[in-house]
């Protein structure tokens, strides 16, 4: 079931609220989502106290450039893939000092799937620090903008769910 508007707002709300009563900062580093989640945490006047940037590494050469994320892990797994997303953490951190990052790489559609990760398939990273960073895969159904919409309420409930813990 695609995230409504409505949805996407109340989840980047939690996750500002949560930031802000831990007086913490968070990094994106997007793929499939394009800017999707900084924009939902930026949509709020005032997010600039607890939102340091976004990055949007779509190809694989700005994974790399931007982010370190290294030949070796795009060669061995692809960018769809769990070495990628922690080494996407781990390159926003370093960039920026944010205390948290959250990373979205994924197969949004129509085409690009393949029999190992179709249409939908997303891995997620978030994490203070390379030691704490947690990875997960999800398979979303749905056109394309009904898996990008799904992944960013995922990332965003994700990162206030890591910091619930913290």
């Amino acid at each position: 079931m695609p995230a409504s508007d409505h949805e996407l707002e109340q989840a980047g709300d939690q996750l500002a609220a949560k930031l802000l009563q831990l007086g913490s900062t968070v990094v994106t580093a997007e793929s499939c989502t394009g800017g999707w989640v900084a924009k939902v945490l930026t949509d709020k006047p005032g997010s600039s106290a607890y939102v340091v940037g976004g990055l949007v590494t779509y190809s694989n050469e700005a994974k790399q450039s931007l982010l370190g994320v290294t030949d070796a892990s795009l060669g061995n797994h692809g960018a769809v893939s769990e070495p990628v997303v922690r080494e996407m953490v781990a390159g926003a951190l370093a960039a920026t000092g944010a205390n948290v990052a959250v990373a979205i790489s994924g197969v949004a559609g129509p085409g690009g799937g393949s029999e190992e990760k179709p249409v939908g398939t997303v891995w997620f990273a978030w994490g203070a620090s390379i030691e704490s960073t947690e990875a997960v895969v999800q398979h979303f159904r749905g056109d394309r903008d009904q898996v990008r919409r799904q992944a960013v309420l995922f990332a965003l409930q994700g990162v206030s769910g890591f910091l619930k813990q913290t």
